[in-house]
């Protein structure tokens, strides 16, 4: 995974909607293995964030972390093997401390306090204190661990678009639209297989950050093994194109304006200083159509976005290349964001010299059609 510890996997967040919420067992084979609706697999170390007591009391355990269940062990069945998980609650500021370090550090933690769940992880949802609360020099573990090994989570599934400011919108052929007539665009079957993959995978904190070229060639046998071997990449394992990945052609984009709900907004300075900083990816996965939006530090190999031409498209996949030195003005600028208390919507940050655009709308905007 993406931190120090060698067994550690990488993780993936997940903004889960209040209704058909239902966590699967993870299925190793070597087809594509039953997923939940939103075609995410849960593995350990994953988070959930659910925004209201998990018992619709007035508890503080209001989000989800997921480990391997202590008890039930991996099963061989006949269509691979499954993996059985546990739900353990946790509040805000735990939640927030899992994405900006890792979940498996948390989790950790968490064992070493026994009213938060002890070795067995069991949640007790009249708990009243965060771990930070109750031993605060938990909180000093956390911090030197987010500045050691940055953080593993890379990628969330979240509300976001993006719009290619480079042309005029009235050019539906060619610009970077939300819809193109009235039929929105698709990734192909490799992208999505791709952007999958990096919402599964973090970075090898030892190994070079590989994203591999764009091709069409099929590979054999989707897998969801995290084992520490493997390196992260954008690379899927399995997947042909839905359409041809030759017949999409990747533009070069002069300018461009990135659209984020709050919660999602939130996690750019993560995103920033936990990732790209590491010489790290991130990718935004819209839960509301199939835009991605994928961050790259210029140590990551493979990407179609360069230094010299940093805002590349495939299809609706757009990467954007940062270099260190605008990665901390854009966190000199963007240093509101970790006080959400005092944000009022909608909030814009420009660099026009850069040619980006970040807004920050209300959650409606991306419910409606276009955004």
């Amino acid at each position: 995974g993406a931190t120090s510890e060698a067994g550690e996997p990488p993780s993936l967040g997940f903004s889960a909607p209040k209704s058909g919420y239902r966590p699967r067992c993870r299925v190793s084979n070597t087809e594509d293995p039953p997923v939940s609706p939103t075609e995410n697999t849960f593995c350990s170390g994953d988070h959930v964030s659910w925004h209201s007591p998990l018992d619709n009391s007035e508890s503080r355990i209001q989000h989800m972390l997921l480990t391997e269940d202590p008890q039930m062990q991996p099963v061989q069945t006949p269509f691979g093997v499954v993996t059985f998980l546990q739900i353990v609650g946790v509040c805000t500021e735990e939640l927030h401390a899992a994405q900006q370090w890792n979940g498996q550090g948390i989790l950790e933690l968490l064992r070493t306090v026994p009213v938060a769940g002890g070795p067995w992880l069991i949640t007790d949802m009249r708990r009243g204190e965060t771990i930070f609360e109750i031993d605060p020099h938990l909180q000093e573990r956390v911090d030197k661990g987010i500045e050691t090994d940055g953080s593993n989570l890379s990628g969330v599934s979240a509300k976001c678009a993006w719009d290619d400011l480079s042309r005029p919108p009235e050019d539906d052929e060619d610009s970077r639209s939300i819809c193109i007539g009235t039929q929105p665009r698709r990734l192909s079957g490799k992208d999505t297989e791709q952007i999958r993959e990096t919402l599964r995978r973090g970075l090898e904190i030892n190994s070079k950050p590989v994203l591999p070229p764009i091709n069409s060639q099929r590979q054999n046998g989707l897998t969801h093994d995290r084992a520490p071997s493997r390196k992260d990449s954008l690379e899927s394992d399995s997947s042909t194109a839905i359409i041809p990945h030759e017949l999409i052609r990747t533009r070069q984009l002069e300018s461009v304006h990135l659209k984020f709900n709050q919660e999602s907004g939130a996690l750019i300075p993560l995103c920033l200083r936990g990732r790209l900083l590491h010489g790290r990816h991130f990718t935004y996965k819209s839960i509301t159509g199939d835009m991605a939006i994928t961050f790259v530090s210029t140590g990551v190999e493979g990407a179609f976005a360069t230094e010299e031409h940093p805002y590349a498209a495939h299809g609706p996949w757009l990467q954007i290349l940062l270099t260190e030195e605008f990665v901390e003005k854009m966190l000199e600028d963007l240093e509101d964001l970790t006080s959400p208390e005092e944000f009022k919507l909608p909030k814009e940050y420009s660099w026009p010299e850069k040619k980006l655009k970040v807004s920050i709308l209300p959650d409606v905007v991306f419910d409606s059609p276009l955004h």
